[in-house]
């Protein structure tokens, strides 16, 4: 599995599509997955929503509920679920955007016979996010190359008009890919995904904070802002309709620059754990959904870190270090790798750290949010005894094996 598609919340079920290969555990055959939960923790995996052929795939894009039957697939007591996606021609010759509607809360799926509904003759032109916004559907998409976002909007889901274009701007040290546009507050954000030209290394995130006055999103600045400094979280969007207005996120866990070699059998990738998303200032702020069952350690510092240890050669260093958050997982990588170590400025004189163990990975979040770093890790076993140096403050250890 890779990009997280079609996030949505109906009848009290988060629904994830994802990008997946339903053959094997390298990329191709790409379809949509799907699964189904009610607290984003515990998912029942479902067949594939939507099959590629031998002449397309599924690619990425989006799904909403048509409420009003702006359509006509459904009705007002029956609205239909459409997931909106782009299909890419085998031969690479063009990308072109579709769509599929379902009646029985996307179990199964119809494709629209008068697809494509947007086609701009171009290879590269992909990963539709669409709702409701102001009485009419727009939809956010990527132009990979150019390094632009576009805009359009329609009235039923089939007839799409062009409003506006954004970038390039920031990060253009790769393709543009993934948009999401939503608004937290009185601002509106865009995420943008890029590969390579990530933090680091291979593929990143990256967003920027501004206004949308129904036509085109103003930018309020063009600064770079990661949302993650770490490898392993990319294509990430967030869920449409998710209960009391909440923005979660979910990401893909890994990175394009090594996605095929991770030694996993028989399944390969993650998603991230989900997110609930809020701004403070001009900073996207991170919180996972509370889940009493994680293992999770909690502390803060004015300068120290803590060990995670599986034993004395397996282990991840977090911290603050020279006015700097960092993570240090050479330790527990499944080969040499050049960029094992992140580390983030800060201006805080203590900052407080929250992380989130699992088996494969780790999700650090510091400054009440603010920075967030999600790494894969390749242990025999598990990551389960702490220790740590320096000035720390309220080291609390929950759940670790």
């Amino acid at each position: 599995m890779n990009d997280p598609n079609g996030l949505l919340y109906y009848k009290g079920e988060y629904h994830l599509f994802y990008q997946h290969n339903p053959k094997e555990n390298i990329w191709g055959n790409m379809s949509w997955g799907h699964a189904v939960s009610s607290d984003l923790y515990s998912w029942e995996e479902l067949p594939v929503a939507i099959a590629c052929t031998d002449d397309v795939g599924i690619f990425s894009g989006s799904a909403v509920i048509d409420y009003e039957n702006t359509s006509g697939f459904g009705s007002k007591e029956n609205p239909a679920m459409v997931a909106i996606y782009t299909e890419h021609k085998n031969d690479k010759s063009s990308q072109t955007q579709c769509l599929a509607f379902s009646l029985d809360q996307g179990r199964t799926f119809t494709k629209y016979e008068g697809n494509p509904v947007l086609d701009l003759q171009t290879s590269d032109f992909r990963d539709p996010k669409v709702q409701w916004v102001d009485g009419q559907w727009l939809m956010t998409i990527a132009l990979p190359d150019l390094h632009q976002i576009s805009f359009y909007s329609s009235p039923n889901l089939k007839e799409w008009t062009h409003l506006s274009n954004f970038g390039p701007a920031a990060e253009t040290g790769g393709c543009w890919e993934c948009p999401d546009l939503f608004k937290l507050g009185n601002k509106w954000v865009l995420i943008v995904s890029l590969n390579p030209g990530g933090y680091q290394i291979g593929s990143g995130t990256q967003y920027f904070i501004g206004e949308w006055n129904g036509k085109e999103f103003i930018a309020d600045d063009i600064e770079t802002r990661w949302l993650d400094y770490g490898r392993d979280n990319y294509a990430g969007v967030t869920f449409n309709d998710a209960p009391n207005g909440k923005r979660i996120f979910l990401g893909w866990m890994s990175n394009w620059d090594y996605a095929g070699k991770v030694p996993t059998d028989p399944w390969r990738s993650a998603m991230t754990l989900p997110r609930e998303l809020s701004l403070e200032g001009d900073r996207l702020v991170q919180k996972v959904l509370p889940n009493k069952k994680l293992p999770t350690i909690k502390f803060s510092t004015s300068g120290g870190n803590v060990r995670i240890s599986e034993s004395a050669d397996c282990f991840i260093e977090v911290g603050l270090s020279d006015g700097k958050i960092f993570m240090d997982a050479k330790n527990t990588w499944y080969e040499d790798l050049k960029f094992h170590r992140q580390e983030i400025t800060t201006d805080k004189e203590i900052v407080d750290f929250e992380i989130y163990i699992d088996r494969g990975s780790i999700e650090l979040f510091a400054d009440g949010g603010k920075v967030s770093i999600t790494n894969l890790l390749f242990v025999e076993t598990a990551l389960s005894t702490v220790s740590s140096t320096g000035e720390l403050l309220n080291l609390e250890v929950i759940n670790l094996a």
